[in-house]
C-alpha cells in the first residue's frame, strides 16, 4: 500500500509542477505520507525534475531537513 502512496505521490507532482508554490505544497503533504526511505527515493526523483524546470529547486528546502 505505500508504494501505491508514493506512485500517487509522483503523479500529483509531476500534474503539479507548472506551479512551484502548489508543488511545495503537495511536497510538504507528501513527506507526512510517506516512510523515511520514499522521502530519500522522492528527492531524488525531485532532483531529476528540477533539472527540467529550476524554478521547483526552492522546493528541495523540505526535503533536506
Amino acid at each position: 500500500m505505500a508504494r501505491a502512496m508514493f506512485e500517487y505521490t509522483k503523479t500529483i507532482l509531476a500534474k503539479v509542477s507548472f506551479d512551484a508554490s502548489l508543488f511545495c505544497k503537495e511536497v510538504k503533504k507528501a513527506i507526512q505520507r510517506l516512510l523515511p526511505h520514499e522521502i530519500e527515493e522522492l528527492r531524488l526523483w525531485i532532483v531529476a525534475l528540477t533539472r527540467q524546470n529550476p524554478e521547483l529547486n526552492q522546493c528541495l528546502i523540505y526535503l533536506n531537513t
